[in-house]
């Protein structure tokens, strides 16, 4: 008499270990990409505040027939009037770290 053997479907060790190492592969190439495109993005949003409130500084030193030498500070009312919203940018803060200074 024979006796048939039923063989349960299923994956192996090896089909396992090829997969976990194949997801280890993308995510060490995908990672480093994450936080570099996440760096890049905080020093591009830096970069658009800064011509941001040079740009108001510089109407605001026109209308105001204000010289290059003359001092002003980020947080005079005059000045945050040629700011959209009268605020600085990002809060005054750099999305990469760090503060805007005038001068």
């Amino acid at each position: 008499m024979k006796t048939q053997i039923t063989r349960k479907s299923g994956f192996t060790l090896v089909e396992i270990m090829i997969v976990v190492a194949i997801i280890g592969l993308l995510a060490a190439i995908a990672i480093p990409n994450f936080v570099k495109a996440r760096a890049t993005a905080q020093k591009n949003a830096c970069i658009a505040n800064l011509k941001q409130i040079d740009g108001a500084v510089q109407q605001w030193a026109l209308e105001n027939k204000k010289q290059a030498t003359d001092t002003y500070a980020l947080t005079d009312t005059t000045l945050l009037a040629y700011l959209k919203g009268s605020v600085l940018p990002g809060g005054g803060t750099c999305p990469g770290g760090g503060s805007y200074s005038a001068g």
